[in-house]
């Protein structure tokens, strides 16, 4: 599959801002199973970028900007193209142990009711039970099509009837945890899964589990399946947060107001 990607973020400031810095992970990278045609990131305002990697292997771009700032755009785009895996990870860069990603953090700590969650799954085989708890997560809660609630932990999200899919894939890390089976959280896009109010895809998050002699296996518990071709890897990390596509600081008073605007374009590959 093709998939064409125009993802806008823009930051407007009610203060012009002294200075910016912003860590980016918004470039996929080249597996057996996605190849990147074309990607391009642009931002709207004089700054220096630095490209690298994070701990966890993702492609990152440090971004500083000096102000006086009262707004800044950060546009990526680019066409992915992705082959059929059933959910398998192939081919990834993978600088970490799978065991690493049995340790939990803040926001994938669990609570007693999520060990019981996942302990009543009855299935022994290790990757039917993934399976398993994948559509339990799905089937547990309402979808919520707005925008994810910044910061919430597996815990609150648990205890709500309606979640976003940042939430969804954090309850299925923190109970897949909770199960012995390595699991983290990524980021990426897909044209099918997320909708925000007005009807355009939202860059989506999901799940990976580490099975003994197959390796990673992603799981979406927004849609109860595996992870497919119309999905476009950008990064891994223990939680959403770590993985978060625009994460940094500002030096200024006042509030900012985010705006996204993301199309997802998909066509047959050639």
């Amino acid at each position: 599959m093709r998939l064409a990607i125009d993802h806008r973020t823009t930051y407007r400031f009610t203060n012009p801002q002294a200075r910016l810095t912003q860590l980016l992970r918004l470039t996929p990278e080249d597996t057996h199973d996605q190849s990147v045609a074309g990607w391009n990131l642009h931002v709207d305002c004089d700054a220096r970028l630095r490209y690298g990697r994070d701990g966890f292997g993702n492609r990152t771009t440090m971004l500083y900007v000096e102000g006086p700032l009262d707004s800044i755009e950060i546009h990526v785009s680019g066409e992915v193209l992705t082959n059929r895996s059933h959910g398998i990870v192939h081919g990834g860069h993978e600088p970490l142990p799978p065991e690493l990603f049995l340790r939990e953090t803040a926001l994938t700590k669990p609570n007693a009711e999520i060990v019981g969650f996942s302990s009543a799954i009855s299935e022994t085989d290790p990757v039917a039970r993934l399976h398993a708890l994948n559509l339990a997560v799905h089937r547990r809660f309402a979808l919520c099509r707005g925008r994810p609630v910044a910061g919430r932990t597996a815990i609150e999200a648990f205890a709500e009837g309606k979640v976003s899919a940042r939430d969804l894939a954090q309850v299925f890390v923190t109970a897949a945890r909770t199960l012995g089976v390595p699991a983290r959280y990524v980021s990426g896009y897909s044209p099918s899964c997320i909708e925000i109010g007005d009807g355009r895809p939202a860059p989506h998050g999901w799940a990976e589990a580490h099975v003994a002699g197959l390796g990673w296996v992603a799981f979406d518990p927004c849609t109860g399946l595996c992870a497919d071709e119309a999905y476009a890897r950008v990064a891994v990390a223990l939680d959403s947060a770590g993985a978060a596509p625009v994460a940094g600081s500002r030096l200024g008073e006042g509030n900012e107001v985010l705006d996204v605007d993301l199309h997802v374009d998909r066509a047959a590959g050639q």
